[in-house]
């Protein structure tokens, strides 16, 4: 077993969030240490000690501990003024892995303090050591100025943890551009692994649920803010921006982060009264975090706009709940916000631009429903605290000197790639072929009720669906004790199959056996992932010309067995493989729909019973599927 050192000295995973030095970095080490126990690493994670009350080691999870160390009295210290406690955590971490008689492979540091400690240790120990930065001392001099309250010895030791560490993680491109360009740190020592997100503890929910749970009211619009109450974070921008916010709703905006008594929150409130706009703002203070799902759900628009932003992990979890984010252009906001596509990048200090913004996308549905459905797919895609853990975890094996991992994290990626697209398939053919597939059902029941039959076919891997469907229905599905249903798959016949094709060709052997067996009154259904097989189409032709009713499931475009169909149920995707997923779904929908209607319910249940069984179909196939599905909804579209 692999076993890590995380240093993290003022940010605990066990800290609640908000408050003025609890933000991202407690998220980052808590999610990433959990992903990569996971995969088997040890985790031990040691932060201050602050909370007497608290045991000294912790189990977080299997597999994980959090270790306190004793760094000063045992009192929340802003982090500012533990610069010179560092020393003293330096020798009580080391007293205690000797004690414990610990021996880590790596150290992972978090933050430039996290690394003066792992120096020592390096030093010491031999042990080597990895650092993400989370914030650069000269990128926060350049913006902060004079309130900036780190001492000046930060940006000599940041550049001296730059030469030393044997890898450097950088959590975008403008955070590896302030390195290369900053602290001249070496292109070859830096990789970029970005922040994440977790699919479980963030996804859509209704927004009407999520505004009841929060005593929202659904008539009125919500702007969300949330994260750490300091200046930097340009709260009072979104706040200067509400008076030029036009629309016909009321508007709000939602704070969700500190404390009532912090010095920021009294500023910021002392700027709602001047600008008279108290009335529409809230603060909300810090939420314990399985509390934030429901405030991104419950928003219209996510936004932030931070002077400057090393990364921001508040914009991915809005955007995985299928919130469009207004966000400003800097650091890693740039990164994960697509301009126009997942929300707009705005200049961090413009209430003006951001005003226009807002007054856009709170005035067009469309607009959000269709941003919040691609920040969805872009969050799931790129940014799970699962893929940031493999790529970690590339990074511990590089400077480790083993690259084994490699082959496993591309079959992960390429796994989850498929998974993800399987997903939206499903969600895309829920709103496409919910009616018609209820519609398909009635006419395969009317059919088999006034005693005539249904013929099935396709080539290929849609022959074995098509067996699946005549073996379903000619045996049972759901119902055990019910009469077999006359429904013959073409496929089945090997010898006609095999003489027709051969004396007359293959493209005429599904149309022999139409004209064969079918009869006025009866349906065909064919199987096609393209609805160009000349075998399909001289079939479909036959049917008509027998009086009989086509009923195709096809994929892509439709092709032109769409043209000659009375129904068709048109997966929409380009993918052969997505396409026969769904349709081997739709085959299972349809029995489950003809057995209700034709053994279970009344005549005038059947409608009602085929939109029960259709609502059943965006199974939860990921959290995608789930949240295109649920996302739809929130605008009640």
């Amino acid at each position: 077993m692999k076993r890590i050192a995380f240093i993290s000295e003022h940010a605990s995973p066990l800290a609640s969030l908000g408050h003025k030095d609890g933000g991202g970095q407690n998220v980052y080490v808590g999610q990433l240490a959990l992903h990569l126990s996971k995969m088997g690493y040890a985790i031990d994670i040691y932060t201050r000690w602050e909370d007497s009350s608290q045991p000294q080691v912790v189990s977080m999870e299997p597999g994980i501990r959090v270790i306190h160390v004793e760094a000063g009295e045992k009192r929340v210290i802003p982090k500012e003024e533990l610069f010179g406690l560092m020393a003293d955590f330096s020798t009580n971490m080391r007293s205690f892995m000797v004690q414990e008689n610990l021996d880590y492979q790596l150290v992972h540091a978090n933050f430039f303090m996290s690394g003066m400690v792992a120096i020592d240790l390096k030093k010491a120990l031999g042990i080597p050591f990895v650092i993400t930065f989370h914030a650069l001392g000269k990128v926060r001099r350049l913006h902060q100025k004079e309130q900036d309250l780190f001492p000046q010895e930060r940006l000599g030791i940041e550049a001296e943890l730059v030469r030393q560490a044997d890898l450097i993680i950088a959590e975008c491109p403008q955070d590896k551009e302030d390195l290369l360009n900053l602290y001249g740190a070496a292109e070859e020592k830096i990789e970029i692994v970005p922040c994440g997100f977790n699919p479980e503890e963030f996804f859509p929910v209704d927004k009407q649920v999520a505004r009841k749970q929060l005593g929202l009211a659904d008539d009125e619009q919500v702007i969300l803010q949330l994260g750490r109450m300091v200046p930097r974070k340009g709260i009072d921008n979104v706040i200067r921006a509400l008076p030029h916010v036009t629309g016909n709703k009321a508007l709000k905006l939602i704070v969700v982060g500190g404390q009532t008594d912090d010095a920021e929150m009294l500023r910021l409130k002392a700027i709602a009264r001047d600008l008279q706009v108290t009335h529409q703002v809230v603060f909300e203070g810090s939420k314990q975090r399985r509390e934030l799902s429901m405030y991104y759900n419950a928003a219209d628009i996510f936004v932030t706009t931070p002077w400057y932003e090393p990364f921001g992990i508040t914009p991915l979890e809005a955007m995985a709940c299928g919130t469009p984010v207004i966000g400003a252009n800097v650091g890693g906001i740039k990164y994960t916000v697509q301009e126009g596509k997942t929300g707009y990048l705005v200049t961090h200090n413009s209430p003006h631009e951001l005003a226009r913004r807002l007054t856009d996308l709170l005035g067009d549905d469309a607009k959000r429903l269709k941003m919040g459905a691609e920040a969805i797919k872009r969050v799931n895609r790129n940014f799970t605290w699962e893929k940031v853990a493999l790529q970690v975890s590339g990074v511990y094996q590089r400077v480790l000197g083993k690259t084994a991992m490699q082959d496993t994290e591309d079959d992960v990626a390429e796994v989850q790639e498929a998974l993800y697209e399987a997903a939206l398939t499903f969600y895309r053919s829920s709103a496409a072929l919910s009616s018609v597939v209820a519609e398909a059902a009635a006419i395969m029941s009317s059919c088999l009720r006034k005693g005539r039959k249904i013929l099935v076919c396709g080539n290929g891997g849609s022959a074995a669906e098509s067996q699946h469907l005549a073996a379903e229905l000619v045996g049972r599905f759901e119902i055990p004790e019910r009469r077999g249903l006359p429904v013959i798959s073409l496929t089945a016949d090997t010898s006609i199959l095999t003489a027709w094709g051969n004396d007359f060709g293959f493209d005429r052997v599904f149309e022999r056996q139409v004209e064969a067996y079918g009869q006025e009154g009866d349906v065909l259904i064919v199987l096609s992932t393209s609805g160009r097989s000349e075998n399909i189409l001289r079939a479909m032709r036959a049917a008509t010309a027998a009086g009989m009713q086509n009923i195709a499931m096809l994929g892509k475009d439709g092709g032109a067995a769409a043209k000659l169909a009375d129904i068709s149920l048109i997966v929409p995707s380009e993918s052969t493989q997505r396409i026969q997923e769904l349709h081997l779904h739709l085959v299972h929908l349809l029995c489950t729909l003809v057995e209700k209607h034709l053994f279970m319910a009344k005549p005038e249940q059947e409608r009602e019973t085929a939109r029960q069984a259709i609502r059943m179909m965006p199974v939860k196939l990921g959290t995608e599927a789930a949240a295109d599905s649920m996302q739809k909804r929130r605008y009640g579209s």
